[in-house]
């Protein structure tokens, strides 16, 4: 393995994956634009598309490569046309949104990310409940989260701040940093390593081109001032794998205003209420007025608050799959779709008549 392949993340594993098919060239995704991607090889870079066996054989647009994708291609170069994609390899982790607005496709972000880093201004844009959101998504991507609290240089009460979110980090690393100046990112710098992956999460305009460009010591992602209410704007527009001087990678999404939840860890991104509703004296209990409610107790005592149960009771709800299997899943959908598997024969007889007219 030569040095290139180890700066992208390759490891034995994945090389020995790769030689179960000698016939085909392992390498990383680092950049796409809708059906065409770019690929890194240990010979250099290729143009690539997917297979057509691969397109009719996809089960969900989750089976398709995206940017951290280590896969398998047919060629090194560009020479004989695009490089064909044949196949993605095992991932180790995957972060995956509803797609924005009023669809419920899901969407992956990004593959085999090693860590997050959840960015969140301090300033006017600080909101602990949109945090938890992001911190329970990226628990569930098999990646491990950092809280990152940025601009810093615009917060009065860093301090506090910071205490309120290490209550709901839950043992995870919390790191402050501002773009202000040179060393603002250096609380950063003992999370990159030779063969590590990275990514930037959060909303618009948090700081994350800024930071990005102070660990690539260059300006590579545009970055813009405040408007007028504090907030900044949002400038990344694709998403990129990038090579950090440490031999990691980094990749940097577009910021998320609509983060739909498609899957999510709660019981360990609400783990404080986990554990407190196994000490509830019925195992159905709903934390509202049943006698023995461990929750409620936390609730009055003050060691919980009122704000963090209602994040979980909405994060719940949008993520009613938790902890189901995939048949469990399915029965239902069918059942919140048509009321049971009587409602959705009558649905097909439906269709079909009206196929006949």
């Amino acid at each position: 393995m030569n040095q290139r392949m180890l700066n992208y993340g390759f490891t034995e594993k994945i090389l020995q994956e790769a030689s179960e098919e000698a016939h085909l060239y392992p390498g990383r995704i680092i950049s796409q634009h809708k059906e065409l991607y770019k690929v890194a090889l240990a010979e250099g870079e290729v143009h690539a598309e997917v297979s057509g066996k691969m397109i009719h054989g996809a089960q969900s647009p989750l089976d398709f490569p995206v940017v951290g994708d280590f896969v398998l291609l047919d060629r090194t170069s560009d020479a004989g046309g695009y490089a064909i994609i044949h196949r993605v390899l095992p991932r180790k982790s995957l972060f995956v949104r509803k797609a924005a607005g009023k669809t419920t496709k899901a969407q992956a972000v990004g593959a085999n990310i090693d860590l997050v880093f959840l960015c969140m201004a301090l300033n006017k844009d600080y909101n602990l409940r949109r945090l938890e959101r992001y911190f329970a998504v990226a628990l569930d991507s098999g990646a491990t989260p950092v809280m990152v609290l940025t601009k810093a240089d615009l917060c009065s009460d860093v301090e506090k701040r910071v205490a309120e979110v290490e209550r709901i980090a839950l043992g995870y690393d919390v790191v402050v940093t501002s773009g202000a100046t040179e060393e603002g990112y250096l609380g950063l710098k003992p999370y990159l390593a030779p063969g590590r992956t990275l990514a930037f999460m959060g909303s618009s305009g948090v700081g994350k081109s800024t930071l990005i460009n102070r660990l690539l010591g260059a300006e590579i992602m545009a970055t813009q001032g405040l408007r007028n209410d504090d907030k900044g704007r949002h400038t990344t527009t694709s998403r990129e794998l990038l090579l950090l001087e440490e031999g990691g990678t980094l990749l940097d999404t577009p910021g998320m205003r609509e983060l739909g939840l498609d899957g999510a860890n709660l019981e360990e991104s609400f783990e404080d209420i986990h554990m407190l509703a196994a000490q509830c004296k019925f195992s159905d209990c709903r934390h509202d007025r049943e006698p023995g409610c461990a929750v409620r107790e936390a609730l009055d005592s003050g060691e919980l608050t009122l704000d963090r149960l209602e994040s979980y009771r909405k994060l719940k709800t949008e993520n009613p799959y938790e902890g189901l299997s995939s048949r469990q899943i399915e029965k239902k959908k069918i059942d919140q779709m048509f009321g049971g598997k009587s409602g959705l024969k009558q649905a097909r007889e439906i269709i079909k008549n009206k196929k006949k007219r």
